[in-house]
């Protein structure tokens, strides 16, 4: 991203493509990276690189600009500054960063055929949008399952096109994400790979939409420069996740920072969801900070569900039996209105 200050040019209402493509080769002639961002009344163009040495004057006599506005965040193209409407990322038929609240589910690794396709199944009943399942798992002990890999990928591709929700899951590292890219819905980068830029600029070119995961000691500042990486490179579809930190609390597996949600959406356009599966570790605490994300304002949840978590290869302490499950949309169903929200998987019952 270069040193310097960074720029946000605003186009005057009536600036065709035309004198936005003249500001675009304005940045270009002077060596740096140009970003339109069409806005509903207008559109901006986002100027990053080091400008340290660049005048901003060769801007302001370009036909159809309104005004150059500095930006004084170390990130850009995530910010407000450069985007003050919400983003909206659709993954599948699925929307998230709207009125809808989405809600992904499945199990935390593929292990099967049938297994994946009896959770997806429940959890599309229950009103689930998304499925989620790890077919490469980044664990942190080299003896714990690592997930069946590209069979994984076969199983999910096949479940989405029988049971007919879309999917994400991870990427964890380059060797993988292209295949990755190309089966999923969605691309997760996972908590340890917050930080892996090699794979952040990658995931920026791959045509899919991006998960991308809080760090476990990340700041919200670190989170969204992770972020703008990916923005960087031509991918706008970003979904952040907040799934807890690491703190001197001992109760809990992680520490589900609530107060990072709405920190986030007061500075960031991205839409944020939660992952209260791993914040927690102990599926009694899954719904109550299921509310608590949605109550503050996340824009959907990530939930692990498993049938049979007694059997599961990797993280059952965690998961949600259905029936739990199914009680954790109702329960959210029952919230969203109060939020001006709406959870759009979910049947109400009249």
């Amino acid at each position: 991203m270069g040193g310097g200050s960074h720029m946000l040019i605003v186009m005057k209402m009536d600036a065709g493509s035309k004198e936005v493509e003249g500001v675009v080769r304005q940045a270009e002639r002077s060596g740096l990276k140009a970003h339109p961002i069409p806005g509903a009344q207008r559109t901006a163009v986002g100027i990053t690189g080091n400008l340290g040495v660049v005048d901003p004057s060769g801007f302001e006599t370009l036909p159809g600009v309104l005004e150059i506005i500095a930006v004084s965040h170390p990130y850009k193209l995530v910010s407000r500054e450069f985007r003050p409407d919400d983003s909206v990322v659709v993954v599948g038929g699925a929307t998230i960063g709207a009125q809808d609240l989405v809600i992904i589910a499945g199990p935390c690794s593929v292990e099967s055929y049938d297994q994946t396709a009896r959770i997806a199944r429940r959890v599309k009943a229950a009103g689930a949008q998304i499925l989620r399942g790890g077919a490469f798992k980044p664990r942190t002990s080299p003896y714990s399952f690592q997930g069946l890999g590209r069979e994984g990928l076969e199983i999910l591709k096949r479940v989405r096109t029988e049971v007919g929700l879309p999917f994400v899951t991870e990427a964890t590292d380059i060797d993988v994400l292209d295949e990755v890219a190309e089966a999923a819905d969605m691309v997760q980068i996972g908590a340890r790979n917050m930080q892996n830029y090699s794979l952040l600029r990658r995931a920026g070119r791959c045509g899919k939409p991006v998960l991308l995961k809080r760090g476990m000691t990340a700041t919200i500042t670190e989170w969204l420069l992770a972020a703008e990486y990916i923005l960087d490179q031509g991918n706008r579809d970003v979904v952040l996740c907040e799934r807890g930190i690491r703190t001197f609390a001992d109760h809990t597996r992680n520490t589900l920072d609530v107060s990072a949600i709405p920190a986030v959406k007061r500075i960031s356009h991205l839409p944020v969801i939660a992952d209260p599966s791993h914040a927690a570790g102990k599926r009694r605490k899954v719904r109550p900070l299921s509310r608590a994300a949605v109550a503050v304002g996340a824009d959907g949840l990530m939930v692990e569900v498993h049938d049979r978590p007694e059997e599961a290869l990797s993280d059952g302490a965690q998961a949600l039996p259905p029936d739990e499950f199914d009680a954790l949309v109702r329960e959210i169903g029952d919230l969203a209105p109060v939020l001006g929200r709406r959870v759009p998987g979910l049947v109400t019952k009249s």
